[in-house]
């Protein structure tokens, strides 16, 4: 998961606390938003708001721009 990834990261590679937090609400919708038969009823587009999108976008750019000022 991205946020596990994130947690081993040495100590002086570690990202803040709220970044894992994000990174563990990626981590929630990694399955469900993938796989039809997830939910009981309905498809995953019967489950997400542009609201979670933007929220999620948003914080994959942020853990993206967090490892790329640490690797390059």
């Amino acid at each position: 998961s991205v946020s596990r990834m994130l947690e081993n990261l040495p100590e002086n590679l570690k990202p803040p606390a709220e970044m894992i937090d994000m990174a563990k609400e990626l981590d929630r919708h990694y399955i469900p938003s993938r796989y039809p038969n997830f939910h009981p009823e309905g498809a995953p587009l019967d489950y997400y708001t542009r609201m979670d999108a933007e929220r999620t976008i948003k914080y994959a750019g942020e853990i993206i721009g967090f490892v790329r000022s640490k690797i390059l």
